[in-house]
C-alpha cells in the first residue's frame, strides 16, 4: 500500500470525524454526545473512531488543537500577506481581523463550541485549550511587538492584554453578528470592526 495514499485517507477520515464531533458537541454538549452519534453522522464504523482516537475526550483535545491550529495559520498568513504587500502593523492587524472573521464564517460550529469551553475550568483538556489558544493570541502579540519596535504603535501598549482583547473582539463581534445580525455582510462587519481597530469611532465635534 502507498503510504502517503495510506496517510491522505486517515487524515481525511480525521477530517470527517472532527466535522461530525464539533457539529454535534455544539448541538447538545459533550456528555450528550456518544461516540456512536459521532461514527454515524462521519459515516464510519464506530472501531473507526476509536482507530484513530483513544478516546471521546482524546478526539474533543485534537479537534481544539486542529481547529485552533487553523485560525492560528490563517492569522499567520494574513499578517505575512500584509507585510509581503508592503502593508504597515496596523494593515496587518486589521488583515489577520478578517481573516479570523473568514475563519468564523467558515467554522461556526467550532467557533461556538471553542468560546464555550474558554468559560469551563473542569475539563481533563484544560491545559491543551490554554496552549492552543496562547498560540493564536501569540501571533497577534507578534505584530504588536514589532509595531513597537518599529515606532508605529505606542510604547504604552499591554501587548498581552491588547493581542487578547483583539482576538476576543473578533470572536464575540463574530457570534453576535451570526446569532443576531446575519443579514450583515461579512464586509460590513470587518469594516465596523476595522474602525475600532484604527480609532475612527469618535465624531468630529470637540
Amino acid at each position: 500500500m502507498d503510504s502517503s495514499a495510506g496517510s491522505t485517507r486517515r487524515e481525511a477520515t480525521r477530517q470527517r470525524l472532527y466535522e461530525a464531533a464539533v457539529t454535534l458537541i455544539a448541538e447538545q454538549g459533550f456528555s450528550a454526545t456518544t461516540v456512536d452519534e459521532i461514527a454515524e453522522r462521519a459515516g464510519v464504523a464506530k472501531g473507526t473512531v476509536y482507530y484513530n482516537f483513544a478516546s471521546k475526550s482524546v478526539l474533543f483535545e485534537e479537534l481544539l488543537r486542529h481547529g485552533v491550529g487553523l485560525l492560528t495559520a490563517s492569522l499567520k498568513e494574513a499578517s505575512e500577506e500584509a507585510g509581503r504587500s508592503g502593508g504597515s502593523k496596523v494593515d496587518a492587524l486589521d488583515a489577520m481581523i478578517r481573516a479570523g472573521l473568514v475563519f468564523i464564517n467558515r467554522y461556526p460550529a467550532f467557533t461556538q463550541l471553542y468560546v464555550a469551553e474558554l468559560w469551563r475550568t473542569n475539563r481533563a483538556w484544560q491545559s491543551t485549550l490554554l496552549v492552543v489558544r496562547q498560540q493564536a493570541v501569540a501571533v497577534v502579540e507578534d505584530v504588536l511587538r514589532a509595531g513597537v519596535e518599529s515606532g508605529e504603535l505606542s510604547e504604552e501598549i499591554d501587548i498581552p492584554l491588547t493581542a487578547a482583547a483583539l482576538v476576543g473582539m473578533v470572536l464575540v463581534a463574530a457570534l453576535d453578528w451570526q446569532a443576531f445580525q446575519p443579514e450583515r455582510s461579512l464586509d460590513d462587519v470587518h469594516a465596523a470592526l476595522s474602525r475600532l481597530l484604527q480609532g475612527r469611532v469618535s465624531g468630529t465635534r470637540a
